[in-house]
């Protein structure tokens, strides 16, 4: 077990039968996540059909049932009334991702995942005002590698191969990175409670406070490995809320400690602004709270477990 999202999770795909979105949803479905329904206006009454497996994709190895059909709506509205989903990913294209993620916060969705990147800084502001008026939902993106709680539900991109059960709790900026640190802890043998990619845009939807958080008050989560880049505060944001509130040890790693100022380095949030955002100043401000600090990529793993006395 872990956070947000476990096997009972009912699941909707925004753009089930673009490319992206349908390679996704049927790798999502092969792990065993519960997907009961697609969205495409104009679609709707239709079905997605997803062949059956023969690669052992499931979460405990074996083949998950042949070959379905996934029900497709117009509208989120008709898609949650008919199929009782409480979560979304959403794969459409970045001029209407956020009408999208507007859609689905109307229709009373609890968890709403974007993977989409390039979605203009102004309709994401127009987002997190609407968000603001709706607690109850959380947005994880955009243009992030999703949430998975292994072995129970994948939402999301990221390779579920890679991923084991156990109770290390994983939030990061970066999907690349997230995939390096679990791969790594999963060799040494042990698990992961959840891991959560917030995205790495400037304007996403939860933040590491959020994350933390939910990680600090879950018992299956032991320790917690937070992984950040250049650009914003939020690093230093959540070095100084571990330093109050999470009890649980915490290693750190944040990329781009090389990279020159004024200069986007991948995400459009990781880029060095004045005096702000910079790798070295954040590492400081993790390590002054007490976190273990990762010195490279290679050694995240192995800072992690250091952490929490299992080395």
């Amino acid at each position: 077990m872990g956070v947000l999202i476990d096997r009972n999770t009912r699941v909707l795909c925004q753009g089930i039968t673009g490319r992206a979105g349908a390679f996704h949803a049927t790798a999502c479905l092969r792990y065993g996540t519960n997907i009961v329904g697609g969205v495409v206006p104009g679609k709707g009454g239709t079905c997605f059909d997803v062949p059956a497996c023969s690669s052992g994709g499931g979460p405990d190895g074996k083949d998950p049932s042949p070959a379905c059909r996934i029900p497709i709506f117009d509208t989120v509205e008709d898609a949650v009334r008919e199929t009782k989903a409480d979560a979304t990913m959403i794969f459409v294209p970045a001029p209407a991702a956020a009408d999208a993620v507007m859609e689905a916060i109307e229709a009373g969705l609890k968890l709403i995942v974007v993977i989409t990147e390039g979605i203009p800084a102004m309709d994401m502001l127009k987002v997190k005002e609407r968000l603001a008026r709706a607690p109850e939902t959380r947005l994880i993106g955009p243009n992030c590698p999703g949430i998975i709680t292994p072995g129970e539900c994948k939402i999301g991109i990221m390779p579920a191969d890679i991923h084991a059960p156990g109770d290390i709790g994983v939030v990061s900026r970066s999907g690349t990175l997230t995939y390096e640190a679990v791969g790594q802890i999963t060799r040494r043998g042990f698990g992961q409670s959840t891991c959560i990619g917030i995205g790495g845009d400037p304007i996403t939807g939860m933040s590491f406070v959020e994350a933390l958080d939910l990680f600090q008050e879950d018992p299956h989560t032991a320790g917690i490995l937070m992984i950040g880049e250049i650009g914003g505060d939020a690093e230093e944001i959540a070095a100084e809320h571990i330093r109050r509130r999470i009890s649980k040890p915490v290693a750190a790693f944040v990329a781009g400690l090389t990279a020159p100022p004024g200069r986007r380095m991948g995400h459009a949030g990781a880029i060095i602004s004045g005096r702000t955002g910079a790798a070295a100043s954040k590492m400081e401000a993790l390590r002054a709270a007490g976190i273990s600090v990762a010195g490279s990529p290679a050694e995240i793993g192995e800072t992690m477990l250091r952490a929490m006395g299992r080395l």
